[in-house]
């Protein structure tokens, strides 16, 4: 007797997987992604001496609902970019693997990386814009704010006021980040899982290779992430574009300063990274067992 075609995943379920786990992701860590932003905006006034003063400072003045200002457009940003990037990347893995019928090498794992993060930029890089926003509106003056009620509002806002293409604003370092990003976390999750396989499984195994991907990812994008957000942040015409700021940050601040925020940064992103792509396991191994009925592991 010929053997069953195994049953694959539907693509719009590894889409809607993808960015439910981005959206979980980030209901976690958004406290941490608000502090990295503001010591990203303020590292030209020395505003917060660390991560820990820049905590202490929006408790004080802020309060503890402070630290998830702009949730409701992060939760945008995942079900948008997130959606795309980790929907595009898994249908990538299993055309190359349906075709190769092996898992992908490096270089493969990479490539792909790098057009999921670019699909997911295009699409994601309007809640972006927002969410940096939003997340840094309460420490301008009173007169300078925003005031934006929701995402729905600021998108509103700045078509009204700036323009459609203002959605759109700072999407080249965006793109070029969520490249970068991609390219680092997709790939070495990947990778890093295949190699770990020999050692741990389940659980434990998602955990390891994601708290790897997310130090490397972390360290690889965040000069972009930094150029990223002061391009989106600003209401002026500083910054001409993404290689602009590098050179002045270097230049007026010192070459750290590519990494203001690293803690936090590395806070948001590893846990979220380590979230997502367990949420995104679970999310894929119990579709695949309670709908498919088939327990074999996934080629995220």
């Amino acid at each position: 007797m010929s053997e069953k075609p195994k049953k694959e995943i539907p693509g719009y379920v590894k889409y809607i997987n993808g960015g439910l786990a981005g959206m979980l992701g980030t209901c976690i860590v958004q406290p941490l992604d608000l502090v990295k932003t503001r010591m990203q905006i303020s590292a030209t006034t020395g505003e917060y001496k660390s991560s820990i003063d820049c905590i202490t400072k929006v408790l004080k003045s802020e309060g503890v609902l402070a630290f998830y200002n702009g949730l409701s457009a992060g939760l945008m940003r995942q079900a948008t970019y997130t959606t795309a990037r980790m929907g595009f990347y898994q249908m990538e893995v299993d055309a190359y693997s349906n075709a190769y019928k092996d898992k992908p090498p490096v270089w493969a794992s990479m490539g792909m990386g790098i057009m999921a993060g670019a699909v997911g930029a295009l699409v994601g890089n309007p809640a972006e814009v927002a969410l940096i926003r939003m997340m840094s509106d309460n420490r301008l003056p009173p007169a300078e704010r925003r005031n934006y009620k929701n995402v729905a509002d600021a998108f509103i806002r700045i078509v009204k006021d700036e323009g459609v293409t203002a959605l759109w604003r700072g999407c080249l370092p965006t793109v070029g980040r969520a490249m970068v990003v991609n390219m680092v976390q997709l790939a070495s999750y990947s990778q890093l899982k295949n190699y770990f396989s020999q050692y741990v499984s389940g659980l434990g195994l998602h955990i390891s290779a994601a708290m790897m991907s997310g130090l490397l990812t972390t360290i690889a994008s965040m000069p972009l992430d930094m150029a990223k957000t002061r391009i989106q942040n600003q209401k002026t015409a500083e910054y001409k574009g993404t290689m602009d700021v590098l050179v002045k940050v270097v230049k007026n601040e010192g070459f750290f300063s590519l990494w203001k925020g690293f803690v936090p940064y590395l806070c948001r992103l590893g846990p979220h990274t380590v979230f997502a792509f367990i949420f995104l396991e679970q999310l894929t191994k119990g579709y695949k067992k309670y709908v498919l009925g088939d327990t074999s592991e996934s080629n995220i």
